[in-house]
């Protein structure tokens, strides 16, 4: 009975949290912050992207080496 009314309440609480959320007032719109050294930034992404790339090409190296079949005599 107990557990019931637990579930009950919590599932009232969830719809009325969303019903509260649509209900309150909307923020301002922030507008975009300019970024010193916004180049540095675009350049860390290619390095990250480059050295995916490169971690990618390693794996699929080492998923179709077949240097650890045994050789028979």
């Amino acid at each position: 009975m107990l557990r019931g009314a637990i579930s009950a309440i919590s599932a009232l609480a969830l719809a009325g949290v969303s019903v509260a959320a649509q209900a309150a007032p909307q923020p301002v719109s922030r507008t975009a912050a300019a970024t010193e050294e916004s180049e540095s930034l675009t350049t860390t992404g290619w390095i990250l992207v480059v050295a995916g790339g490169i971690l990618l090409i390693w794996g699929i190296i080492e998923l179709t080496d077949d240097d650890d079949d045994p050789e028979s005599p």
